[in-house]
């Protein structure tokens, strides 16, 4: 054999540069991770499973992502990484091969109330552009058809140097904006009830104000009792008319209150701009609660809620105005785009089509782009942030989700996996934290954590591929093919909640009987309108208690004990065995560490690096005051306490000296939710997003009423936890409570008593009641897309 042939027959040597096939991670210990090392692969698909609290958000989110977005961020001038979020380097001894991550998770979007879907991608931009070019009458450039810029105009005089002499011309300006200026953009205007905001029997020194943080010897209430425009000791309803007028309208001046240089402005101001102007999901609960008392939300009379100025409602395209294109339904809106048939346009008409159909094939079709993103749920804004990622050119990044199958019935997730197949097949690297088994099942690689939450989790109990997953032993392998049975006997109603002519957004004057004293699970497919006749109909009604998905919110100094409570009752029970005030308890008050305020931890700011966090050297950590730490309940002083799991906690306080009923009742309702294993004291957080919402649960569980109204509980569930979920549901019913589901998961679904499928699309296309009656029913029938599923998932 020649020399020649036998090179022919050598395979090509690899390039040096393909090597680096890996992200290779060693020694990950952030929050509970127990120095976990992976080699993820490149350019694949992969799946990170495990029960919620296991620390795959740790791994993928808080560790990968990360030390990725950290590194991107020290590119940088230092100067302009002093205007960008400061991210500590994750706890990890090698991350290797890492690429651009690009995180795609499911925060609400934007609480603005000018944010609408249009504004947050790229559609309304455009949209703007292309009415400014075709509309009739042409008004002006694309701000003349944004809802965000106000017309503005003005003249003066202007100085210049000109040949050596200050020359002085008389300039003006003006900008055509598209903001209503009746509601500046906000589509609603607010009318205030003014009883709720004072009592007119009574004068300010009296305590006459009635508005959250206007308690009487606070700021706010001095600022009018001793501004000298109202007598402060007449009841409010014996003002003079000019009295009043100065009270609740008056412009805004500076003046000098009780000696301190302060702004005095009118009451209705004063409290829209402190209150009114702020999104009201983003208000503390008794502050939203005072606003829905005080404040009625009314679509504006003036741009009937479009948000538009009238110029650019008047300017339109074959009879369609800006305002009409962006209340249409976006499938629609993307055939009226297909139709418009403009060659000096062309390009932007393309780009926006293909920017709308994204939203079709997301499964987003049913949206329109006047609605206000702070509506979307946590499922609809991680899709619709995906529409930008669809046409992007970038290859060879690292895309992480968090469970993009969220929020989606079983119909839909056949088209999520592909839009994930089809960034991976671009070269991408695709990191998926996920519990549905139809998600995990195209994995390329799938990494599962575990084996328990919290504590007992941390671990990688197994990496490989979806068949080695299912025979691994790991608790994820066992349940993979589990599917639940439908129910041999249902419940028999004890009453009926009625639902007539409901119209609530796309919902077609519906009429509907739920049942009480069951577990009634509502259906559909996303945006069939199951939100609309629960959240709309049921919701506000009394004895009615409503656990919806919007996040918790909780800084790092907030924890479980603080968030359900808890702490309140731990703090009296020490209070009162050891003879000292309460407050001495907290480490947001009296008891603090002094050195680093409560918190644990002292941030170190070094200036162009980022900044460091270490353990108070003073409290070791534990937050509290050293004297405050030689009082003891039951032996435990009251750091101890906090590094309690909820298991420990509820044996502690259940019995012996440190018995306390109230704290007791706390626990047993974490421990029903399957927080079991929490400590008290871990920082929200560091809470995953199925442990917020059970934790949400179990503190609106403490609620009186008699129907509990629940928004996609099995978010964030592990397929393990799910049966612990079904099983605290049947404790509610059982224990005299109606329990009212909105769920795509088929295992809720064949454990109801009573299903309502609503459908048969989304959008315009749903909004009906397709079926009422039992999960056997349901499947027998086969008569809607949830009736095929949930046939196919029990195997009938």
């Amino acid at each position: 054999m020649s020399k020649a042939t036998r090179t022919e027959t050598q395979l090509p040597v690899p390039h040096v540069a393909d090597s680096h096939g890996l992200i290779r991670v060693h020694g990950a210990r952030e929050n509970n991770l127990k120095d976990v090392s992976v080699e993820i692969p490149k350019r694949r698909l992969t799946v990170f499973t495990g029960v919620s609290g296991s620390g795959k958000s740790s791994l993928v989110f808080y560790t990968i992502a990360a030390e990725s977005q950290r590194m991107i961020n020290e590119t940088y001038s230092t100067f302009v990484q002093g205007f960008m979020p400061t991210l500590a380097r994750p706890e990890v001894d090698v991350l290797d091969g890492l690429t651009t991550a690009i995180i795609v998770d499911q925060q609400r979007m934007g609480g603005d109330p000018r944010s609408t879907v249009g504004t947050a991608t790229d559609a309304n931009a455009m949209l703007r552009i292309l009415f400014s070019r075709l509309g009739q009458p042409h008004i002006g450039s694309p701000k003349a058809f944004s809802f965000n810029v106000a017309s503005i105009s003005g003249a003066g005089a202007v100085t210049m140097e000109r040949a050596g002499q200050t020359v002085k011309e008389r300039r003006s300006f003006s900008i055509v904006g598209g903001m209503c200026p009746r509601c500046e953009g906000r589509g609603a205007v607010t009318d205030i009830d003014l009883s709720q905001l004072y009592d007119d029997s009574k004068s300010l020194n009296e305590g006459a104000l009635t508005i959250p943080g206007y308690k009487a010897g606070g700021w706010n209430y001095r600022l009018f009792s001793a501004s000298g425009f109202v007598d402060a000791d007449k009841p409010i309803a014996k003002y003079t008319k000019k009295e009043l007028h100065d009270f609740l309208h008056h412009e805004p001046v500076r003046m000098k209150i009780e000696g301190i240089n302060m702004t005095y402005e009118g009451l209705i101001p004063r409290v829209q701009k402190s209150m009114l102007a702020k999104d009201k999901e983003a208000m503390q609960p008794h502050i939203r609660a005072f606003v829905e008392r005080a404040v009625t939300f009314t679509d504006c009379p003036e741009c009937g809620g479009t948000r538009l100025s009238e110029a650019a409602r008047s300017s339109r395209i074959g009879g369609i105005s800006i305002a009409d294109a962006c209340a249409m339904q976006i499938s629609d809106l993307a055939a009226w785009v297909r139709g418009l048939k403009e060659r000096s346009v062309a390009p932007l008409l393309t780009a926006l089509g293909e920017t709308l159909d994204s939203f079709v094939e997301i499964g987003l079709g049913y949206l329109s782009l006047d609605r206000p993103s702070g509506t979307l749920s946590g499922g609809e804004a991680q899709r619709t942030k995906m529409i930008r990622h669809l046409g992007s050119s970038l290859t060879d990044v690292t895309y992480v989700f968090d469970e993009p199958t969220v929020g989606l019935h079983p119909h839909d997730i056949q088209r999520m996996n592909d839009l994930l197949l089809r960034l991976r097949d671009k070269g991408n690297t695709v990191l998926v934290v996920e519990h549905k088994p139809e998600a995990i099942a195209i994995a390329d690689h799938v990494v599962d954590l575990g084996p328990g939450a919290g504590t007992a989790g941390g671990t990688v109990c197994f990496e490989g591929t979806v068949e080695g997953l299912r025979t691994s032993g790991t608790i994820t392998g066992r349940h993979f093919d589990d599917r639940a049975s439908l129910k041999e006997t249902v419940r028999k109603p004890t009453g009926t909640l009625e639902i007539r002519g409901a119209t609530t957004h796309n919902l077609r004057d519906v009429d509907v009987d739920i049942p009480l004293g069951a577990l009634v699970v509502i259906t559909g497919v996303a945006g069939s309108g199951k939100s609309s006749l629960i959240q709309g109909s049921v919701s506000g009604r009394d004895g009615v208690v409503s656990i919806d998905q919007a996040a918790i919110k909780g800084s790092r100094r907030s924890n479980p004990a603080t968030y359900t409570g808890l702490l309140e009752p731990i703090r009296k029970a020490f209070a009162k065995a050891n003879g000292v005030k309460p407050a001495l308890f907290s480490a947001n008050s009296e008891g603090a560490c002094p050195n680093c305020n409560g918190a644990g931890v002292v941030y170190t700011d070094l200036a162009i690096m980022a900044g460091v966090a270490t353990t108070c050297e003073v409290c070791e950590g534990k937050r509290f005051e050293a004297s405050v730490l030689d009082h003891h309940l039951g032996g435990r002083d009251i750091s101890e306490v906090l590094a309690m799991s909820v298991t420990e906690a509820k044996e502690f306080f259940g019995a012996g000296e440190a018995r306390t009923p109230a704290a007791h009742a706390v626990l047993e309702r974490l421990a029903d939710v399957g927080l079991g294993y929490l400590s008290l004291g871990q920082p929200l957080t560091t809470l995953s997003g199925g442990e917020r919402q059970r934790l949400k649960l179990a503190t609106h569980m403490a609620e009186k009423g008699g129907v509990y109204v629940l928004d996609e509980p099995t978010a964030g569930l592990h397929l393990a936890d799910v049966e612990q979920l079904l099983g605290l549901l049947d404790r509610l019913v059982d224990s005299g409570k109606s329990v009212i589901v909105i769920e795509h998961h088929q295992a809720v679904m064949a454990h109801a008593d009573w299903i309502v499928d609503l459908g048969p699309g989304a959008g315009h296309d749903g909004g009906r009641i397709v079926f009422e009656g039992t999960p056997a029913d349901l499947v027998a029938a086969r008569s809607t897309l949830t009736g095929e599923h949930l046939a196919a998932y029990v195997g009938s």
